[in-house]
């Protein structure tokens, strides 16, 4: 068997060589310094004493030391928490699996509380037989479990004109990915029946806002959900409890939280969050409209500002990468800003518009480096740089940015989100 080696000849064999050299010679970072005390032979306290036992915690939570694993909130992004966004902490994470307390939520007038049991999902319109289903209907109809990201259009919408935010779960954070069980919409759609003349349908919440958009019937019918849980469990709240619609690839906007009706149409419904919102102003004023498909896109998560790097030697180069168009195929990795590019190890499930997690290891001696990643899906579609993207786009937008990030790692280990010409 070969070894894996990184592009400066670091090897596994190597690493394990310099983690002996670094446990016995002077060059030990000061926290391990600091808690050889609390290496064997000594007997921590948590041997001396029992632990809690089993029914005390009746739904488990993380460790008491992990508190700081957190989504968090920028106050100054909207008007009132009720219509705001807490961002995933992508650089505290690893796989591609998203824990369901962690994920991104994104609310227009807060969290509804739905009780389950008097939950109605309507389905009307240009249909044969409209239907009033309640939560238990909707387990009763064939289900399947997929894994898909969602990502809201705004997401890295800060940066369009320049770098703002200093710290990938701000800058990338709109995004998770889990895994979904519901009923394909299709079969909702087929037992009501289709009347010739349908094209569209119009997805509306339960909530405050009612929020609702259009979807061209052909996605409806091709890869949509209607979706009550989210990693195993039935869904979280502040997630559409008890039930979502799942548009994969697609802008998380689409994704119509706490569902109650939907309703097939000729045409779309040309909705506040279609027209007034979710469209993409470009340089000569006009405004792109229907811009459903989130781009590859990728991010380095660690190193990265809230993850610095803590010693020289053998570093692990992580990062997600994700596309609305299909499978991420490859994704690459600059250490110079973009000037020489080599391709990451892609390790674990690569599947249809879901994150890949990759990785890139490399022997830091403390030199400054300019990290990026950038994502090619299978459908040949490469992830451009911001100033190719700005282009086309120009700086006016808020929604679909998914230019390449770059950030400096400085040689003391810290991280700065920053562009390069």
């Amino acid at each position: 068997m070969s070894e894996d080696k990184g592009p400066k000849g670091t090897s596994r064999r190597g690493f394990l060589a310099g983690a002996a050299g670094l446990a016995a010679g002077s060059a030990a970072p000061r926290a391990l310094a600091d808690n050889v005390k609390n290496l064997p032979p000594n007997v921590p306290d948590w041997t001396r004493a029992l632990g809690d036992g089993v029914a005390v915690r009746t739904y488990g939570n993380p460790s008491k030391h992990e508190k700081h694993v957190a989504r968090r909130d920028v106050s100054w992004l909207t008007a009132t928490p009720e219509s705001s966004v807490s961002f995933t902490p992508l650089h505290q994470l690893d796989g591609i699996i998203t824990p369901s307390g962690l994920c991104f939520e994104r609310h227009h007038s807060g969290i509804a509380e739905i009780d389950p049991q008097d939950y109605r999902l309507m389905l009307h319109g240009l249909v044969n037989k409209p239907l009033m289903l309640t939560l238990a209907d909707l387990k009763r109809f064939p289900r399947t479990n997929k894994i898909y990201f969602l990502e809201c259009a705004a997401n890295s919408g800060m940066e369009w004109r320049g770098a703002q935010l200093n710290g990938c779960q701000y800058t990338h954070g709109m995004v998770h990915c889990v895994e979904y069980t519901g009923v394909p919409l299709k079969v909702l759609l087929e037992e009501a029946g289709l009347k010739t003349n349908a094209k569209w349908i119009m997805a509306e919440g339960g909530d405050a806002a009612a929020m609702n958009r259009s979807i061209p019937l052909a996605k409806a019918l091709d890869d949509c959900l209607v979706a009550y849980r989210m990693n195993g469990e039935m869904l979280r709240p502040e997630q559409g409890y008890p039930a979502r619609l799942v548009v994969p690839g697609w802008e998380g906007n689409i994704w119509v939280k706490w569902l109650r009706r939907l309703k097939v149409g000729d045409q779309p419904w040309e909705t506040r969050e279609e027209t007034a919102k979710y469209t993409d102003l470009l340089a000569n004023g006009k405004a792109r409209k229907h811009t459903f498909v989130m781009d590859a896109k990728s991010v380095i998560t660690s190193p990265s500002p809230q993850a610095p790097l803590q010693q020289k030697g053998f570093t692990v180069i992580s990062g997600l990468a994700w596309s609305g168009r299909g499978k991420v195929k490859r994704v690459d990795v600059s250490l110079d800003g973009g000037k020489n590019w080599r391709s990451a190890r892609i390790d674990g499930l690569v599947l249809d518009k879901a994150c890949v997690r990759f990785y890139f290891e490399i022997d830091w001696k403390g030199e400054p480096l300019l990290l990026q990643s950038r994502a090619i899906d299978e459908s040949g579609y490469a992830q451009p740089t911001k100033d190719d993207l700005r282009k086309i786009r120009g700086v006016n937008s808020i929604y679909h940015n998914n230019g390449i990030q770059t950030w400096h790692l400085k040689p003391d280990g810290e991280v700065e989100n920053v562009e390069v010409g």
